[in-house]
């Protein structure tokens, strides 16, 4: 008590090293033999509770007491602090808000698109579509197709990294499917419990269970009539030409590191199927790289784009270079027609410049 006396009889004291112990935490504050607080200890409490100094109150005794040249650097600091986290909180609003106008159509937003036939169509949407929308678009799917399944029972032989793989696609395909304006209705077919691709897509993917879509271990042969089902594989000599509603598209789920070539088109020709491929090699060309590598095998996931891309636009160039990666070697005929069309006149200019040039030089003076 002595030396809590000693320390209270000047203003301009500051906190004793010693009273902090090595684990970084407080003493109880000193008392004067009044009984009274320290007031640098408490400023300093106050500080690493994060409290501003005048919100304690104050002092004992009712009386504002003066405050140490310390303290009060502190409590300066601390409320720059404090009006910082306000201006940033108040900067975030702001953007909120600018975020939000186009959405609700306020201010000028509201004009854009309007005409005699009223509002044009939102835009596709990016980023997140409001549950409410979503779950109307795909129960309209339901109703009216198309449907794509998703053929798991190739999934058997695959590695524990490869059905994360797969596990991982199909969240992706979920994903687009419900951001997309016309979606598919899915069906992941000879999904049991137990195996490990079933394991795999609960244990990645949050929420998995309350997807809105169908999961059966049947086979989409006791589902659907025969002559509806389409499988789709890379290997078909059929080419897709169109997307109907009617029909239910089939793809293999399998991520084969080794790729099996023609797995599926076996699979799909014993159970007497239909089969097609994306019309790859009708749009598009190989394009030289320093691996020579060309594949037309994509992710389930990328095929999902190029065919819910081609639903909505009806143009399979369009489609084709929203879904097929530059990694696998192939560019849309069209580009590389503009390409070389431009190297060509490029070519016949400096001809020419070079033919005008010899020409008078040749002339005489």
């Amino acid at each position: 008590m002595a030396a809590g006396g000693g320390a209270g009889g000047g203003a301009g004291a500051e906190t004793d090293p010693a009273d902090t112990d090595p684990a970084g935490e407080m003493d109880p504050p000193k008392m004067d033999p009044a009984g009274e607080t320290d007031p640098a200890v408490a400023a300093e409490a106050l500080r690493l509770l994060q409290i501003e100094p005048s919100a304690a109150g104050p002092r004992s005794g009712g009386a504002e007491g003066p405050l140490s040249r310390n303290a009060l650097r502190k409590r300066r600091r601390w409320e720059r602090v404090v009006a910082a986290r306000r201006g940033k909180r108040r900067q975030e609003r702001q953007r909120r808000r600018a975020r939000r106008a186009p959405e609700r159509g306020d201010g000028a937003g509201a004009a854009l698109g309007s005409g005699p036939a009223g509002p044009a169509q939102a835009p596709l949407p990016r980023g997140r579509v409001p549950a409410a929308l979503a779950r109307e678009r795909l129960l309209q799917a339901r109703a009216a197709g198309p449907r794509l399944c998703l053929d798991l029972g190739v999934a058997g032989g695959m590695t524990e990294k490869e059905s994360g793989r797969l596990a991982s696609q199909i969240r992706r395909l979920y994903g687009a499917n419900r951001r997309a304006a016309h979606p598919f209705w899915l069906c992941l077919t000879e999904f049991a419990a137990g195996t490990p691709i079933y394991e795999q897509c609960l244990r990645m993917n949050d929420g998995f269970a309350r997807y809105l879509m169908d999961t059966t271990p049947e086979s989409y042969l006791d589902l659907f009539p025969l002559d509806a089902i389409v499988y789709l594989t890379p290997d078909s000599e059929n080419v897709l030409e169109d997307i109907d509603p009617d029909k239910v598209y089939v793809l293999g789920g399998l991520v084969d590191e080794s790729i099996h070539k023609q797995l599926t088109l076996q699979r799909a020709r014993e159970q007497c199927l239909q089969t097609a491929r994306l019309p790859i090699r009708e749009y598009m060309v190989k394009a030289p790289n320093s691996r020579n590598y060309h594949s037309e095998t994509l992710a389930i996931n990328q095929v999902f784009d190029i065919l819910c891309t081609y639903y909505e636009t009806r143009s399979w160039p369009v489609a084709l270079k929203a879904g097929v990666s530059s990694g696998k070697g192939f560019v849309l005929r069209e580009g590389v027609e503009q390409v070389e069309t431009a190297q060509h006149s490029t070519a016949q200019g400096n001809s020419l410049f070079c033919g005008e040039e010899l020409h008078r030089q040749e002339a005489p003076a």
